[in-house]
């Protein structure tokens, strides 16, 4: 049902990586939207649009839109086609809670199993995290989008030596779930914090084979998210938008060319 093999888990949007075919193409850019917030929570999906925009036909939509009702991104509904699943503080929390107890899970597996690669991997993805900004240095004030994927591969690092599959397969679906959140809650004023000092905390536990500690660490680390995004989408309307979704337009934002596709 999954959209993904278990054992597929890294560079799932590389730059310049080759799709598998048109529908792997469109599949991978509509996830990229959702996860950027380009679509709304709520907002109608509408596969003559989506078809017409990268240029395939209403079978690949259909099947690339299925496979994201797999993985929670989208929900269909009867009758009515389908719509970006919509948010709630409840689910929020239903995600962040999970999370943590599958990854808890997974990183003292890891930490069992780790062999030397496997520390060699992470002391090196830690490094490489250390080396890009937080925040914009041409603009203190914003995000540093770069940071990113680096912070999304030392988390799949973290966990990697676990050898059960189909936990590290949810973790995945999970980390994206968070990560839509995480972005919707930014431009509304999500705190700046010391992802920093967060960081070395953790990946020092790891490599030291404190599994208590770092499974921990990695609870207050996301527990700290989950409430920062909060707060923020509390300052805001946000989890009333769905329901103005409802009567908005069926459109497909967003400004990827078909040929991006190609």
């Amino acid at each position: 049902m999954f959209s993904r093999s278990p054992f597929d888990l890294e560079g799932m949007t590389e730059p310049g990586r080759r799709p598998r075919s048109l529908t792997s193409a469109v599949l991978d850019q509509l996830r990229d939207d959702i996860l950027r917030c380009r679509l709304a929570p709520g907002m109608k999906l509408s596969t003559a649009a989506i078809a017409k925009r990268f240029d395939v036909s209403l079978a690949a939509v259909r099947e690339a839109l299925s496979r994201l009702v797999a993985d929670g991104m989208v929900t269909a509904e009867d009758q009515r086609g389908f719509r970006v699943s919509q948010v709630s503080e409840n689910d929020l929390n239903d995600i962040v809670e999970t999370r943590i107890e599958l990854e808890s899970l997974a990183l003292r597996r890891a930490i069992a199993n780790g062999d030397e690669s496997w520390r060699a991997e992470l002391d090196s993805v830690w490094k490489a995290l250390c080396a890009i900004p937080y925040m914009n240095p041409r603009d203190p004030t914003e995000h540093n989008e770069a940071w990113n994927p680096l912070h999304d591969r030392f988390h799949r690092t973290l966990i990697k030596g676990c050898d059960l599959a189909w936990v590290l397969r949810f973790s995945e679906i999970l980390r994206e779930q968070s990560e839509r959140y995480r972005r919707l809650a930014r431009p509304l004023g999500l705190s700046t914090r010391d992802p920093f000092n967060e960081h070395c905390r953790l990946v020092r536990s790891a490599l030291r084979g404190d599994a208590d500690k770092a499974c921990s660490i990695l609870r207050e680390h996301y527990s700290l998210t989950k409430v920062l995004v909060q707060e923020a989408i509390r300052r805001s309307d946000l989890w009333r938008a769905p329901e103005r979704a409802e009567g908005g337009r069926s459109t497909i934002a967003g400004n990827s060319s078909p040929k991006a596709l190609r």
